[in-house]
């Protein structure tokens, strides 16, 4: 009996993965649990574990791109095939009988109908709009096969088939549909089932286009990865020869794909083409495009306006220079500008609790803790992990927090519980020299706050014109809660903690 290990669902924004690494190789006998693979999506790495015992056989490559429920891998529990190799495997013996006739027939046994409906997709999404159909009303789907994909305010996602057989399509491209509403029906039948593909179908795909009961992995065919590729490019996937087992055209062969020429085109001036050589295209990646999606509905969707302050920071530099040494040897960890900016925040925050709320519909949800999130720029882009109940924590529990989520950040480690549920965010843009911005707000907060850098300026200081280190400081925040007088309010109170210490110290 064959196993199929699919791609888990690891979150409700994540809609593909990319295979990183095999811990395994093909033919290979694993273990109940054991670690087959590393799985990265657009913000953490995760591990595969078998879920039965047997034989590996394996389907995706390493750098393949694949959907959420997309198969991996099969594992043979009886180990038979442990020593048939994927090169030599008999095309005959592994393909059933019914897989040269591909077109399925209706089924001989009785049908059912399976009505496909909006899964629930995250505790904040209320509905989901139709981006586009893969399939038509009358085409054959198989198990697990893309349907179509669902935009929502945060993130866009594939829906797979839950079942062989005939689509009906209910909701059209474009349509917004809440959540339990009804997508599609899928008729099961008997025949349709039968032509999904038996476990050892991938290795015998040498034998002959026809002989594949997946056109997914059938020679001639893309990979999902593969098949956006061309999709994007507008090249036909006839014109590409694959280099993949049995044909099948990957990731790679899509990426040097080019578009053929036609044949009544123009031929292109000199100067043009010269564009076109200094020109070149990349996929933005599901991290940039939901971050973009995210950005975008903020500034339509909130009342963003941003004030500033400026604060010098001397009382706190030279407090961190007489202790940095001292703190360090105590508690592990350096002291940076970073714990004193949160735990500034966190009494801000009580002061002026709609500074750390959010708009539920039509009521304000206020939070009587302080979930800071942290911006922290990550190989993949900007992420934003949470430091739980900041104001519980001493100045070096922050620092502690802070240096152990950038360390997972750095590392694509992030889970997507440290990355949710902040309820106020502070980010620093100074660390790439920057001296004044307008920060965007993190939805569905209601404010964040931009750090800059640290610049000497002439200030007047008791009648006299001194040097100090002074910062600016950005809060953006949604005028539909936030109130001019306490956005300001809450900077002054920054300003006047920040510059004075000793009162975190007191509580004063």
């Amino acid at each position: 009996m064959a196993i199929e290990m699919k791609v888990p669902a690891v979150g409700e924004s994540i809609t593909e993965v990319t295979v990183a690494t095999w811990n395994k190789k093909e033919g290979d006998h694993v273990k109940l649990d054991e670690v087959l693979c590393e799985l990265e999506s657009d913000k953490a790495t995760f591990e595969l574990p078998a879920e039965a015992e047997g034989v590996l056989h394996i389907v995706a490559k390493e750098g393949d791109v694949l959907p959420i429920g997309a198969i991996i891998c099969t594992i043979e529990a009886g180990g038979a095939t442990a020593s048939v190799k994927v090169a030599d495997a008999a095309p005959a013996a592994a393909v059933p009988a019914a897989a040269p006739a591909p077109a399925p027939a209706p089924a001989a046994g009785p049908t059912s109908v399976l009505e496909v409906k909006v899964p629930a997709v995250g505790e904040s999404i209320t509905e989901v709009t139709v981006s586009v159909w893969n399939k038509k009303t009358g085409d054959s789907v198989s198990l697990d096969e893309v349907l179509c994909e669902l935009e929502s305010d945060k993130a866009t996602f594939e829906l797979p088939a839950e079942s062989a057989g005939v689509l009906e399509i209910v909701a059209e491209s474009g349509t917004v549909v809440p959540i339990g509403g009804i997508l599609a029906r899928i008729t099961v039948g008997g025949s349709v089932a039968v032509a999904a593909p038996a476990p050892a179908a991938a290795p015998s795909a040498p034998a002959a286009p026809a002989s594949s009961g997946d056109a997914t992995y059938a020679a001639g065919h893309p990979s999902p990865a593969a098949a956006k590729i061309l999709d994007e490019k507008g090249i036909s996937a006839a014109s590409v020869a694959g280099s993949g087992v049995g044909g099948r055209i990957t990731k790679e062969d899509a990426v040097a794909a080019v578009k053929p020429a036609s044949a009544s085109a123009p031929a292109a001036s000199a100067p043009a083409a010269a564009t076109s050589d200094r020109t070149r295209r990349e996929k933005m990646s599901s991290l940039r495009k939901t971050v973009a999606r995210r950005l975008v509905a903020v500034k339509n969707e909130t009342a963003m306006l941003t004030t500033f302050n400026e604060v010098d920071m001397k009382p706190v530099m030279d407090l961190r220079g007489k202790y940095k040494d001292k703190f360090k040897e105590k508690h592990g960890v350096g002291l940076g500008f970073m714990s004193f900016f949160t735990k500034a925040v966190c009494v801000a925050l009580k002061e002026y609790p709609s500074v750390n709320a959010k708009i539920d519909g039509d009521e304000i949800v206020f939070h009587d803790y302080c979930d800071i999130s942290i911006a922290v720029s990550a190989p993949k882009g900007l992420v934003v992990p949470v430091i739980r109940s900041a104001e519980n924590l001493s100045l070096a529990g922050i620092e502690s927090e802070v240096v152990r989520l950038a360390g997972k950040a750095r590392e694509n480690k992030l889970s997507l519980e440290e990355m949710s549920g902040g309820t106020f965010t502070i980010t620093n843009g100074g660390v790439f020299g920057s001296m004044l911005s307008t920060p965007i707000i993190n939805a569905p907060q209601v404010a964040i706050l931009g750090m800059h850098n640290i610049v000497e300026r002439p200030v007047v200081v008791d009648g006299q014109i001194v040097i100090r280190p002074i910062m600016y400081l950005a809060l953006s925040y949604d005028h539909r809660i936030i109130d001019g007088r306490e956005s300001v309010s809450f900077l002054v109170r920054l300003k006047q903690l920040l510059e004075d210490p000793a009162r975190l110290l007191l509580d004063i």
